[in-house]
């Protein structure tokens, strides 16, 4: 994943995060809402909903049919919906990020873009650099179907660039239109998926080289580790659904079961160099995968409650959002102000291949 970033490098080359920033689409629905919105009454269904752990979720619904219901969106109207809303939230988020970091536009030198929730050609950080107005000599990359773990995948990337490149600012973006990327029958499997992500965008700037003046709020990044898990290789999907001619999210009911047999196994393998322990961790920022995969993951960590307020929260306030979710938890650490210089932190995403990331940071 990326470029490993070796213990024995000098510090100021280890790349800090300087800023972030977060954005979501501009409506929003608790359960019941979008239960009343496509008219489900299946009582199965419906418990899946109520019992998700979630409060509301930002979403771009298709208008009112005038029935009741609301109009089909054709797999072509998801796409553009996707396109649109990826650049709206995306640039929203990019500023945010750099408005925290103290930076301009002017100073982007890699900008990383991550989606899943549909295909674009030219791709998301192309649209981007015209859509603000960036440098066009900005380099770029995008990273695209790797699905809710991606976001430290992309991390990963970019932090071996920023290490390769003192002083000079690089940014993660990840931005995931999960409106766009459902489909509705009876089903279980669909009432899963439905229940559960949400619209939103997060961006995190990077910069290797000696700190400036003021103190950084942000860390240093250490090391990553991965753990990718072949036997689950199709317990989460996105792929073709025939009968409904469109893409779909699938995930399969044993998923909570498979990151938790796993997460201590790629956290040890995350430590295993650095002479830490998991008790060592002040900080923990997991994806906000669903109620079950967190608990999953409390449990088999020997984590507390305290230690996931953050995931549970953005779980609680936006659903599962996506490739960016660690980083709306990040945000809220960094608002906490209670991170103190010296403490460590881990980062943990979990998605398709099926796939657990992690990052090891420093503040």
């Amino acid at each position: 994943m990326g470029v490993d970033l070796p213990m024995t490098m000098a510090a100021e080359l280890r790349p800090r995060a300087l800023g972030v920033g977060t954005a979501v689409t501009s409506t929003s629905y608790t359960q019941q809402e979008v239960l009343d919105a496509f008219e489900i009454t299946d009582p199965k269904i419906r418990s899946v909903f109520l019992n998700s752990a979630i409060d509301r979720r930002h979403l771009t619904l298709p208008p009112p049919d005038g029935k009741g219901g609301r109009v089909p969106e054709p797999q072509g109207d998801l796409l553009d919906k996707h396109k649109a809303k990826a650049i709206e939230m995306g640039a929203e988020a990019l500023r945010a990020c750099l408005k925290r970091a103290g930076a301009e536009l002017a100073e982007l030198r890699h900008l990383c873009c991550v989606t899943s929730t549909g295909l674009l050609t030219p791709g998301l950080s192309a649209l981007l650099i015209k859509e603000l107005g960036i440098d066009r000599h900005c380099s770029r990359s995008d990273i695209v179907g790797m699905g809710c773990n991606a976001g430290l995948n992309a991390l990963g990337v970019v932090a071996g660039w920023a290490a390769a490149h003192p002083g000079e600012l690089a940014v993660v973006l990840c931005a995931e239109a999960c409106s766009a990327a459902y489909a509705i029958d009876s089903t279980m499997r669909t009432a899963v998926v439905n229940s559960l992500f949400g619209d939103g965008a997060s961006a995190i700037a990077l910069r290797s080289g000696p700190d400036g003046v003021a103190d950084p709020e942000g860390p240093r990044i250490l090391e990553f580790a991965s753990c990718i898990i072949p036997d689950a290789s199709d317990a989460m999907r996105y792929d073709w659904d025939r009968e409904q001619g469109r893409f779909s999210f699938y995930l399969d009911p044993q998923i909570p079961y498979v990151v938790g047999a796993h997460a201590e196994l790629v956290v040890d393998r995350l430590l295993a160099d650095t002479g830490l322990r998991r008790s060592d961790i002040a900080h923990w920022l997991v994806h906000s995968g669903g109620k079950k995969v967190i608990d999953a993951v409390v449990v088999n960590l020997g984590l507390t409650r305290y230690d996931v307020r953050h995931t549970v929260g953005v779980l609680r306030d936006y659903g599962n959002v996506s490739s960016g979710s660690f980083l709306f938890s990040y945000e809220r650490l960094l608002d906490e102000g209670v991170a103190k210089p010296g403490e460590y932190g881990v980062l943990m995403t979990m998605g398709p291949g099926s796939t657990i990331e992690t990052a090891l940071v420093q503040w």
